[in-house]
Order: C-alpha cells, then structure tokens, then sequence
C-alpha cells in the first residue's frame, strides 16, 4: 500500500475513496465484534465461566432472548460510522501521502542504515507511526463510541451537540495514552505488511498486490499491531469508558492494575480482540489497499 520509488503513485482522490469504502464495510460487518472487545478490555473482574462472560459481553441484556442480546452489540453506530470512517480514510490514506515525503527526503539514509528492502519497510513503518499520533485528532468521537459501547449512562439523555459543548477539551481526556498507544501499533501495522511484502510476497511494488496478497500481509500487520499496542490499549479504553464527571488519570489506572491485577491484565482481550478485531483490522487494512488502486484505475479513465 505503502509506495516508494519504485511503487506506482495512487491519485488523492482514490486513497479517499479506496479508504472511506473499506471503512463503511468494516463497520457494517465488524460493529458487534468491536463492542464485545470494549466491554472485555473494561472489565476489571476475573471471567472464569460462561455465565459471567455472557454478563460482561451482554451486560443487562444477559438473560434476554438471543435477538435481543445481539441486538445490544450495536450502540453508538452513528459515532461508530464517523469515527471510523474518518479513521480510515486519514490512516490509510494518509499513510502514503507521508510515505512518499520520508521517501522523498531520508531514502538513502534509511538504505544505507538498513539496506533497501528494509530500508524501504521501515519507511513505510515510520510514515504509519507518524499518522498514528495524528490520528489523535479524531479522539473525541472515539471516545463517545467507546462511551456509547461500554458505558451508556455517562450520556444522561444528552445529545452529541449538548456533549461537545458540555465537555469540551474533556473529550481528549487521554490523549497523551492515545498518542502512545497509536505510535508503535500503527508502525507494527504498517511495518508488518511491508515486511511482508517486501520478504515473504517479494513484491516490488506494493501497489501491484493482489487481493490475496493484501490479505496475507495484512494478517502480519494487524496481528503485530494488536499485541505491541495491547497494554496501552487497555489503558485507553479504561480511561474514555469512565463517567464525564469522574475522570480518572492513566498513571492511576496503570497503578491500580498493577496492584489489583497483575501485569496479565494489560493484556486483557488479547486472545478475544486477536480473533475478532484481528479480522476485522485485516479485512479494512486488505480491502483498503486493493480498493485505492482499483478507484485509481477507474477514476483514470
């Protein structure tokens, strides 16, 4: 996805498309699954069986019919479609934009440092680490999405203009833990799938990758994403999930993990998260990098 020199240059407006398209499907396919992995990551009790997890994934809903309980993974849809459009299209989009910039200016520094295959995979992982700290921008609606997911009474009836103008800054509460949470997982993400295509595919130019080519790079690239950036994820997700009025720092939330949960618990949702957000990062990540060359293609003609 990422392209070099020596990868064919994608147009602006397909690396928006090709994203904001890859977005609206991961979230028409994949809402539910992010839901349960919320809830998991904001669980701070022992689930040693199968009713206590089905409290914690289905919360009050646990003892209704299953329709209703599945229809309960869907809060926060709205924030969810924004967010993650946006998310999508500033991340995938964005990463070549900042890739083709570092290309431009440190490629032979990077080469001579590490050799030009590596060189080359490790300018795709820094660009991807830089739009990850950016990508803090869009932490407000994150955070309602996460609200909404996790804990729906911190709303109190309030509407998403009455939140912005109530809360204000409060809404980046965290970002600090985002910024650090988002540098090395979106470098995993992106380095993985370069390494990928660059040492198992043996592509040299990534924009030609098939469909199935995407899809096998990004499986490295997601799942190395997914457990560098666990611990602080779980940070994260523990901070944004608390009442408006009741903050609480990370410093503390990473105090009293330690003390009440062992170092086990930053790890918390890993093997869920690895099978259900695992697929569906794969799935935007891989439908992304095939779809910006395929609008390339259209809009061209």
């Amino acid at each position: 996805m990422a392209p070099t020199s020596s990868d064919k240059k994608n147009s602006a407006s397909a690396r928006v498309f090709g994203s904001a398209s890859a977005g609206i499907c991961e979230i028409g396919v994949f809402h539910p699954v992010d839901t349960i992995s919320k809830r998991l990551m904001s669980n701070t009790t022992k689930v040693n069986n199968l009713t206590l997890l089905n409290n914690v994934i289905f919360r009050e809903h646990a003892q209704e019919a299953f329709g209703k309980r599945l229809f309960s993974l869907f809060p926060g849809l709205g924030y969810a479609a924004c967010y993650k459009v946006l998310q999508r299209v500033y991340k995938y989009g964005g990463q070549p934009f900042v890739n083709e910039k570092l290309t431009k200016n440190f490629k032979s520094t990077y080469d001579n440092a590490f050799g030009a295959k590596t060189g080359k995979a490790l300018l795709s992982a820094t660009a991807g680490s830089l739009i990850g700290i950016g990508e803090v921008v869009l932490l407000p609606l994150d955070v309602l999405k996460i609200k909404r997911q996790t804990n729906p009474e911190s709303f109190k009836g309030r509407g998403f203009i009455k939140i912005l103008k109530d809360e204000g800054f409060g809404l980046y509460r965290g970002w600090g833990w985002t910024m650090a949470r988002n540098a090395p997982g979106s470098f995993a993400l992106f380095g993985g799938n370069a390494f990928a295509k660059e040492y198992v595919l043996g592509l040299k130019d990534y924009n030609s990758a098939t469909w199935s080519q995407n899809f096998v790079s990004s499986i490295f690239g997601a799942s190395s994403s997914l457990i560098v950036s666990a611990p602080l994820d779980v940070i994260k997700t523990r901070i944004q999930n608390r009442n408006f009025e009741n903050p609480e720092s990370g410093v503390k939330i990473l105090k009293n993990i330690i003390k009440n949960e062992g170092f086990t618990a930053f790890f918390k949702g890993l093997t869920p998260k690895l099978l259900t957000t695992g697929p569906k990062l794969v799935f935007s990540f891989a439908l992304a990098q095939t779809l910006i060359p395929a609008f390339d293609k259209l809009l061209a003609k």
